[in-house]
C-alpha cells in the first residue's frame, strides 16, 4: 500500500503570523489586559492538500481550528473525529493530538493558537457545550471579519494598543463560537437592516436600472453573500425583486395618469418599451394595454 503524502506546510495563498516570544514574555504575559487571553499563533490555509500536523506530547497553547471548506479529520483521546464544512475543532494545551487534511478534498482552515489566565476555563466552557470536541455553526461571514480584523492588525506590528485591541477581539471571536445564537442574533438583526435598507433604497431609486454589483456594494457584501441572503430574507432574487417594484409603479401609472407604455418604460429605467410589455406581461400575466383597460380610473 502506498504511504500518503504528508505536508507540514506551504499551502498557496496561506498566511502565518507567529508572535514573537519576547513580546509574549514582556507584554502578553504582564499586560492586565492580554495576560488573561491572547493569540501566540493565527493562520488561514486555504486548499491545504497533504497538511497534516502530529504532536504526541501536545503543545502549550490551546488549539482552535475551524473549517470553513473541504474536509479533514482530528485524532484525540483516541478518537478520530471527520471535520467537515463549518465545523471547528478545540484541542486543549498539552493534550496528545493528529490532524489532517482529506487527501480528496482537502480543507480550507482559519486557526489559532492562543493562551492566558483565563483560556484554560473558556476552553472548558467551549468543550463542556460540544462534548466530543466538534461542534456544527453555521457559516458567519461576520465570524471571519473578526479573523481578518485580527489577522490585518497584528500584520502592522506589536504596538501595546494592537496587542490589546486584537486581543480583545479576539475574546469576540471566542464569545461567537461559545455563544453563537446569541452572535447570530445580532447578524440577522443586522442582515435584516441590511435588506430594508437595499429595498429602500430600490425604491428611491425606482427611475434608475441598478446592477447586482452595485446593490452588493451598498451592502457592503460580496455579490454571492448579498444574492443569497435577500434570496433568504425576501424569496426572491435581488434584480427580481428590483423589477417588481418597478411592475407595481407602472401599475399606478397605468391606472392613474395617461403616460404612454414608453413614457411609463423610460419613467422606470428601461429604454426598450417591449422589454419593459414583456417584463410587465410576465408578472402580472396581461400586457399593460390590456391592464389599463381594465384597471383605468376616470382622471
Amino acid at each position: 500500500m502506498k504511504k500518503a503524502t504528508r505536508k507540514s506546510e506551504g499551502f498557496k495563498g496561506q498566511r502565518l503570523i507567529v508572535l514573537p516570544l519576547k513580546i509574549q514574555n514582556e507584554f502578553l504575559v504582564e499586560d492586565p489586559i492580554t495576560r488573561q487571553i491572547f493569540i501566540t499563533d493565527i493562520g488561514y490555509y486555504p486548499t491545504a492538500q497533504y497538511h497534516y500536523v502530529e504532536r504526541p506530547q501536545g503543545i502549550s497553547q490551546h488549539i482552535i481550528i475551524y473549517c470553513v471548506n473541504g474536509h479533514g479529520w482530528v485524532e484525540i483521546d483516541n478518537k478520530k473525529i471527520d471535520v467537515r464544512p463549518s465545523q471547528f475543532i478545540t484541542i486543549p494545551s498539552d493534550k496528545p493530538h493528529r490532524y489532517g487534511s482529506n487527501t480528496n478534498d482537502p480543507w480550507t482552515i482559519y486557526w489559532i493558537h492562543f493562551k492566558g489566565e483565563t483560556s484554560a476555563y473558556i476552553v472548558d466552557l467551549i468543550l463542556d457545550n460540544v462534548k466530543n470536541y466538534k461542534p456544527i455553526l453555521a457559516y458567519d461571514a461576520n465570524r471571519i471579519k473578526l479573523f481578518e480584523e485580527i489577522y490585518t492588525n497584528l500584520e502592522k506590528g506589536y504596538s501595546a494598543d494592537t496587542l490589546r485591541y486584537v486581543n480583545m477581539t479576539f475574546s469576540h471571536f471566542l464569545s461567537s463560537l461559545l455563544y453563537e445564537d446569541k452572535f447570530n442574533n445580532m447578524d440577522k438583526a443586522y442582515e435584516n437592516h441590511v435588506i430594508a435598507l437595499t429595498i429602500e433604497l430600490m425604491q428611491r431609486r425606482i427611475s434608475e436600472m441598478i446592477s447586482l454589483n452595485e446593490f452588493a456594494s451598498f451592502a457592503k457584501l460580496s455579490v454571492s453573500h448579498f444574492s443569497l441572503l435577500f434570496r433568504t430574507k425576501t424569496g426572491h432574487a435581488p434584480i427580481e425583486y428590483f423589477n417588481h417594484l418597478k411592475v407595481q409603479k407602472a401599475c399606478q401609472y397605468l391606472s392613474f395618469t395617461r403616460m404612454t407604455i414608453k413614457e411609463i418604460a423610460n419613467s422606470l429605467g428601461i429604454d426598450d418599451q417591449y422589454y419593459f410589455s414583456r417584463m410587465f406581461s410576465k408578472l402580472m400575466e396581461i400586457p399593460p394595454t390590456a391592464y389599463r383597460k381594465r384597471n383605468v380610473m376616470n382622471i
